[in-house]
């Protein structure tokens, strides 16, 4: 079923729900860029990429990986979610660790978000009213998505406003933060085994030697 990995751990099931939030929004104007016309302009190119390459992607599966890399990862900012994800470690991290760190957070995210897509069945996605920002430089589009059987799932992009335009920098599902809960998980693992065996696992996972 399309949200059977709400139940497992949370980074999955906010991959599976940004895909269904993407794909589900109107196309927007081409002069759009705000958050919310980013979102939708992302979404109306990774649905003609799908339908284009349906083929290419039931042959190789590494072809989605590669569409969702050109198409959405560019609107969200690595560095930045790295860098709160890692929190003190970051300051403690070699600008060697945090590099490579980097690389495998986004294939990580290529990864889970590329299975994400083959699981979207259609879900309806409400975009909810913008509230007042207190700041012109970011701000957070809220979304609800609603299921089969009338409830709703709540998604909050954060994004901020810099100078390669409006990048997202967390997802937050049903009020969890995805940076929260990677910070928590991770921090786990660098204090028991340290930052070179964290980023080894996440080499292992996106190479398809571990779990994850």
């Amino acid at each position: 079923m399309f949200f059977r990995v709400i139940n497992r751990r949370f980074p999955p099931a906010a991959a599976l729900i940004m895909a269904c939030v993407m794909l589900s929004a109107r196309p927007a104007s081409a002069n759009d860029v705000s958050p919310l016309g980013i979102v939708r302009d992302t979404s109306s190119r990774m649905l003609v990429a799908l339908q284009d390459e349906g083929a290419a992607i039931a042959a190789d599966p590494a072809v989605l990986d590669s569409l969702v890399s050109d198409i959405v990862l560019p609107y969200f900012d690595f560095r930045r979610m790295s860098q709160w994800v890692l929190g003190k470690y970051w300051r403690n991290a070699t600008p060697d660790q945090r590099e490579r760190f980097i690389v495998e957070f986004r294939a990580l995210l290529v990864r889970t978000y590329g299975r994400a897509l083959s699981e979207y069945a259609g879900e309806k996605i409400v975009y909810l009213p913008a509230g007042d920002a207190n700041d012109a430089a970011s701000e957070t589009v809220r979304t609800e998505i609603e299921l089969s059987d009338n409830t709703s799932v709540p998604v909050a992009y954060s994004m901020y406003l810099g100078p390669d335009g409006w990048k997202v920098y967390d997802v937050s599902f049903s009020g969890v933060s995805m940076v929260t809960n990677y910070r928590s998980s991770y921090g786990r693992i660098i204090r028991a085994e340290g930052m070179d065996s964290l980023i080894d696992r996440m080499i292992r996972q996106n190479t398809g030697q571990g779990g994850g």
